[in-house]
């Protein structure tokens, strides 16, 4: 890649050198903070760290985790172009120009952009080079309630070329992202497809068994069809027992705290795990045990179901689950098509929150297999779904390294370390 002729020292530590024709500016030479309310009818939107500025669906309960207030007149306006800071999670990205008129929370700082390309602006501050000052300038007790000081935009640094040059730049980003973002497509495409496989794998294994030339009879059921001649069909009531062991977490604080959020959909995977005093939990919770199934009684059409790895404390929004069956065969049939369509009929009226009671989860059919053979399909899902697991992940490493590429690309060419065209 071409460099310029010559640098000059930024005297920003993070920014290092600059073309020595660049300037220095801060960000109260290139915005002016606003507030227009009064507008309740106008799109909702919202700021993330992966997209920027996205459209917010109100009525979506399992988009919108913080509330939304009936009354929308006091969240502030703003026009494509318009800079939105998140003050509250600035410091790990959240910010970016808007491409959409709408209004956001009271809570975020609205700008209007003076001085600078538009294009060129978004996707300078929004690199990796500028989300340390932000960091910076965010202080708070605990990291995830940090708030970002107002100082901050008369001291937040900012590389500025020419016009022409931020054109060019901007334009040449978005060539050179866009066929990155290709390739990071068809890796999830694929991730998609592998996880598709696991799908299919489980749902014949756990309806059909692992013998092609078995013996097949009518399950009675038609989301289950043919089940093999040995097997039976009963009810979940009868296999399994959601365990009500309600404690208060003072008495658990170094427990492991699980929740909806720390359970992958229709995996069964742990991720994000903490204690029940790093969580801050105040209200009674269930303690289970290793090996008891743990299920989400909330949305469980996104089957967040799992096993228990340990012992430990789950919300009150989950039941810890004991069965007389095979555990793994029950959590692999839990996390099957056979019985994710019949918890969708329990719950597809419940548009707000959806949600399974006791009774509706107890009356669930359940595909049973001599115990012997349970355990020949529990090997035989684990075996198969390592592979694809060490394909997926394998996937997720390729967008991993193309996503860290396009990051240093976009740093170099909007802080001067490498030349582009103009």
């Amino acid at each position: 890649m071409k460099k310029y002729s010559s640098y000059k020292d930024s005297s920003v530590k993070w920014l290092g050198e600059i073309p020595s024709h660049w300037k220095v500016l801060h960000l109260r030479n290139l915005i002016r903070i606003f507030s227009e309310k009064g507008f309740p009818n106008a799109q909702l939107l919202s700021v993330t760290r992966e997209k920027g500025v996205i459209l917010r669906n109100k009525d979506d309960k399992e988009e919108n985790h913080n509330f939304v207030p009936d009354d929308l007149s006091g969240y502030k306006h703003l026009l494509p172009g318009d800079f939105i800071i998140n003050k509250m999670k600035s410091w790990q990205g959240s910010y970016g120009v808007s491409p959409y008129e709408g209004i956001v929370s009271p809570a975020y700082y609205t700008c209007k952009l003076k001085g600078v390309d538009k294009d060129f602006f978004s996707k300078a501050i929004r690199s990796k080079a500028y989300i340390p000052f932000f960091s910076q300038f965010s202080k708070g007790i605990r990291v995830d309630q940090w708030d970002l000081d107002p100082s901050a935009m008369k001291n937040i640094p900012f590389v500025l070329p020419s016009i022409k040059e931020q054109r060019a730049i901007a334009s040449y980003i978005s060539q050179i992202t866009e066929h990155i973002d290709q390739a990071i497509a068809q890796q999830q495409k694929m991730i998609d497809l592998l996880n598709e496989r696991k799908q299919i794998i489980i749902q014949k294994a756990v309806t059909k068994g692992l013998d092609p030339n078995v013996e097949m009879k009518d399950s009675g059921d038609e989301v289950i069809g043919r089940i093999p001649n040995q097997w039976e069909i009963a009810r979940f009531k009868n296999v399994a027992y959601v365990k009500a062991n309600l404690v208060h977490p003072n008495l658990y604080l170094n427990f492991p705290q699980i929740s909806p959020d720390n359970i992958e959909k229709n995996t069964g995977k742990l991720f994000g795990v903490k204690t029940v005093e790093e969580c801050g939990i105040i209200s009674d919770n269930h303690l289970f045990h290793k090996g008891q199934i743990i299920y989400s009684k909330i949305r469980p059409t996104l089957n967040k179901v799992t096993l228990a790895p340990y012992e430990g404390l789950c919300s009150a929004d989950m039941y810890p689950i004991e069965t007389t069956m095979n555990n793994k065969y029950l959590l692999y049939y839990m996390l099957s098509n056979s019985f994710v369509s019949q918890v969708s009929f329990y719950v597809m009226d419940r548009v707000k929150m959806p949600k399974i009671n006791r009774d509706e989860l107890g009356q669930i059919l359940v595909t049973i297999p001599p115990s012997a053979e349970q355990k020949k399909i529990v090997d035989f899902i684990e075996s198969k779904l390592a592979v694809i697991s060490n394909a997926v992940a394998k996937c997720f490493n390729i967008t991993a390294l193309l996503q860290e590429r396009k990051q240093i690309i976009i740093n170099d060419v909007v802080t001067g370390k490498i030349k582009v065209s103009e």
